[in-house]
């Protein structure tokens, strides 16, 4: 049993847990993200989005499995550890911090964008600046203190959307003045037809649009603090294709019905950009207050998520011995303070690029975002096929139509991979991604393999470490 000093809390509830999960698929991705990918795909993007939700369910349902059979706090780099092999586990551990540390970058980002809404002449790193200390330090408060912002951040956004969407249909229905009913919902196939950004548009879109899921399988995180995660992970698991079809599907349908779909910037979220081309200034500022508090839901939830990673590999030997220790809070306070300082990178490269910065960092996160689900994919594979007919029969949340669905899910990934390499602005993440795998192979050969086999010739030091 782990003593006081190292010892996370169980202090989050099914409530928590259920709108941690809710909450994980309505961020930067969604808000600020789908105005690129619509600029590429026009109005088949809503297919993209449907095509990428269902490979991201599978994805969650084979790490729900793992979750409700053995809940760690290592998550799925444990469970890479324990299936794959000590060195998939730790790349799968620190691609998903590196992945928690690209994304947070992206929101962050976003939430300078946003900013600029109203304060357009501040440069955007000095809000950028200012929220990765205010992040810091809420993540120092206690795990239940998190849970409890990620539930109300979360009402706030999906009162929001469903507000919108309820505004956006009165709209189509009865104009208003400001919507000609007569056209119905043609915007979606008469300006340049469904497939307005050909086949290559339709294809290209997918980096960005697995971007908006990354960091889903938080919920696995989850389990390491649920306080039952037989019943709370399958529960938000299960809530995943309702999200997608109401947070992406319907809600980019009415806006691209409302506005035609070229006509949707990069320059703020396309929640606000639809009230502001009809003229509806108030909504437009009330909006960007919701996607301001949006992009600190997602921010909070990657420092959170990344955290208890390098936690639980630190527990494992395959990260720094300080990143165990935690406050009288429960927390684990060093994984904060490496976050934060990593999250500095974001001041500097808003300084230097704001404007290309989001679609590299959204890139790069496309690409270790596919890597760990990929891993995850594997992990589950080999874990299933490890066990006895009995074992599989008594799994409490078993993945449907095994084993062909998560092939298909490996299949789609490494599609996506394929799509990053043949797109020019997003061909940088696999030189990043190729770089940061080797230097992960690189740094496990070096520093923990001799670690571990020394654990294995002592079984005295082992107990130790573990």
């Amino acid at each position: 049993m782990k003593d006081a000093a190292t010892a996370l809390t169980r202090g989050l509830s099914a409530r928590h847990i259920r709108f941690i999960a809710l909450g994980s698929a309505i961020g930067t991705g969604l808000f600020y993200g789908s105005a690129g990918a619509i600029q590429k795909a026009g109005p088949s993007v809503l297919l993209a989005y449907l095509i990428g939700g269902a490979a991201v369910y599978v994805v969650l349902r084979a790490l729900g499995e793992m979750a409700v059979r053995n809940p760690v706090s290592g998550s799925f780099g444990e469970y890479a550890a324990k299936n794959l092999g000590p060195l998939a586990g730790f790349m799968t551990g620190w691609t998903y911090t590196f992945e928690m540390i690209v994304v947070c970058l992206a929101d962050v980002t976003a939430f300078g964008v946003y900013m600029g809404f109203w304060y357009p002449d501040v440069p955007r790193w000095i809000w950028v600046l200012a929220i990765v200390f205010f992040i810091g330090a809420l993540n120092l408060l206690s795990v239940k203190v998190f849970g409890e912002l990620e539930f109300w951040f979360t009402v706030v956004k999906v009162t929001a959307i469903l507000a919108m969407i309820a505004a956006g249909v009165a709209i189509l229905i009865f104009g208003f003045g400001v919507h000609d009913t007569s056209q119905g919902v043609s915007n979606l196939w008469s300006e340049g037809g469904f497939f307005a950004g050909g086949f290559g548009g339709f294809v290209a879109c997918f980096a960005i649009v697995m971007f908006a899921f990354g960091g889903s399988e938080i919920i696995g995180i989850t389990a390491g603090e649920a306080e039952d995660p037989a019943r709370t992970i399958p529960r938000a698991v299960n809530t995943v294709p309702v999200r997608i079809m109401l947070f992406y599907i319907a809600t980019l349908a009415v806006i691209m019905a409302i506005i035609p779909w070229h006509t949707i910037g990069t320059g703020s979220s396309p929640f606000v950009q639809i009230f502001e081309a009809i003229g509806v200034g108030p909504a437009a500022a009330v909006l960007n207050v919701v996607v301001i508090t949006a992009a600190l839901s997602a921010i909070n939830s990657d420092v959170f998520g990344a955290g208890r990673m390098m936690y639980g590999m630190a527990q494992r030997g395959q990260a720094p011995a300080v990143m165990t220790k935690v406050s009288r809070n429960g927390v684990p306070w060093m994984t904060v303070v490496v976050m934060t300082v990593a999250l500095l990178l974001a001041v500097l490269l808003n300084y230097l690029i704001p404007e290309s910065v989001f679609l590299v960092i959204a890139s790069i996160a496309t690409f270790a975002t596919v890597f760990v689900w990929v891993m995850i994919l594997l992990s589950q594979y080999r874990a299933r096929r490890r066990m006895s007919t009995q074992e599989q029969a008594e799994l409490q949340f078993p993945v449907p139509f095994w084993p062909y669905a998560p092939l298909a899910a490996l299949a789609f990934l490494g599609f996506v991979i394929v799509v990053l390499a043949f797109d020019a602005d997003t061909r940088v993440a696999l030189i990043v991604g190729a770089v940061w795998l080797a230097g992960l192979t690189a740094a496990y050969l070096r520093f923990v393999r001799p670690r571990v086999t020394e654990s294995a010739d002592d079984p005295e030091h082992a107990e130790i470490a573990g």
